[in-house]
């Protein structure tokens, strides 16, 4: 299917780059990608997807928009306030690129309805707010053979990288299982600066586009941490756990569970 003069007009400016070009928005208009969260990381993630032209976008969350979350989420406008959140979200982004398939998920990921969302995606983006969660998808992505993003923000500081399973360590090889409760404080207790999510959350878009585009050196086998406050950046090497529970040599994980006493993580994504 060839782009229509519209479609090469609006994605002009990627057409121009060499590792995009005609076909390159092709394949971005036939990616799919799944967006776990629409809070904080989420919020810059879906924006810049629509309008990269992200062909089918699905959008996970089961809360509403409150006055608390504007001062970071920054898809959801005061007059969305007690409007579910992948609602808000979905407007916004038809409002950017009508062109777009926006599924929308108004509902929490658990063990027995991870598998079946991310099925028909190609990548999939954590920007959830809790351990659990946080567990699960990557739990979900590995066994299912996924390529995800991972990222997570608390008050200054964020982190992302990106798993490609069977290529990649994963979240469980670095943190084999959730922390115990009141290990790590909550958003609500800690706080975090509005504009960090925009940072991390747009590498973990440009970390869906590379891997749609098969263009670059995706974040795999390094975990890149940010400092707002002090402005840098430092990466860090990764290489798989012989000993992971879920991708190691001797895996103990070989299906799909809920880490019902993980601690609510910071914000990192849906609340």
């Amino acid at each position: 299917m060839r782009l229509t003069e519209d479609q090469i007009t609006r994605y002009s400016r990627h057409i121009l780059l060499k590792e995009v070009g005609g076909k390159g928005q092709q394949k971005l208009l036939n990616g799919k990608v799944l967006i776990v969260g629409a809070g904080g990381l989420g919020s810059p993630i879906a924006l810049y997807l629509a309008a990269a032209g992200i062909g089918t976008i699905g959008i996970v969350d089961a809360d509403n928009v409150d006055l608390s979350n504007l001062q970071r989420q920054v898809i959801h406008f005061t007059p969305d306030i007690g409007k579910p959140k992948v609602l808000s979200a979905r407007e916004k982004m038809i409002a950017i690129n009508p062109d777009l398939n926006i599924i929308t998920y108004n509902t929490w990921v658990s063990a027995a309805n991870i598998a079946e969302t991310i099925a028909n995606y190609d990548f999939v983006i954590d920007g959830t707010d809790n351990f659990a969660a946080k567990f699960l998808i990557n739990d979900a992505c590995v066994l299912t053979g996924k390529a995800y993003s991972h990222g997570g923000i608390l008050q200054f500081d964020g982190q992302t990288m990106t798993v490609v399973p069977g290529a990649s360590p994963c979240y469980r090889c670095i943190f084999p299982e959730p922390p115990p409760r009141d290990a790590v404080p909550t958003c609500s207790e800690a706080g975090v600066i509005g504009v960090l999510p925009g940072v991390l959350g747009s590498l973990q878009a440009t970390e869906a586009v590379k891997y749609l585009l098969g263009a670059g050196d995706l974040l795999t086998g390094r975990l890149l941490t940010y400092s707002a406050l002090r402005m840098k950046f430092r990466e860090i090497s990764l290489k798989k756990n012989p000993t992971c529970p879920i991708c190691g040599e001797h895996p103990s994980i070989t299906e799909l569970r809920d880490e019902i006493d993980a601690l609510p993580a910071c914000e990192l994504g849906t609340r």
